[in-house]
């Protein structure tokens, strides 16, 4: 049950939280739109399984499996955008990763809905099998 009330006191929290998320967040048509024209910019970083990106993945991403990515940091860079994406919106790998690049100062993004939502859009994926 929402609770009004106390949504009315913590209005400067949500203020937060949603600067947050826009500022850290992207959907699929914003990576679209970055890999069209800013690639030179960003890193595109798929977290699920190995198995799952050479069944398909995003075009120009890298697979570093999350339970990889503590031991695969130089494969990327400071001075681009790290953009994590993993399975689908209910999946945390994806923002736990980025929570721990964020935390070694990576620049790092997060794909809202992970690959489903890229595949829901009926965007181009590459296979590598």
């Amino acid at each position: 049950m929402i609770k009004v009330d106390e949504l009315r006191k913590n209005t400067e929290k949500a203020l937060e939280f949603f600067a947050d998320k826009i500022a850290f967040t992207l959907g699929p048509v914003e990576l679209k739109r970055m890999l069209d024209s800013e690639s030179d910019k960003i890193q595109v970083i798929d977290v699920r399984s190995s198995d799952d990106y050479i069944h398909g993945h995003i075009p120009e991403a890298i697979s570093i499996p999350a339970s990889n990515l503590e031991f695969s940091t130089d494969k990327l860079s400071k001075d681009k955008i790290n953009i994590v994406y993993c399975y689908d919106q209910q999946c945390h790998l994806a923002a736990k990763c980025a929570r721990m690049l964020a935390e070694e100062g990576y620049p790092v993004m997060e794909l809202e809905g992970g690959f489903d939502c890229w595949l829901h859009k009926d965007y181009d994926i590459v296979t590598s099998g």
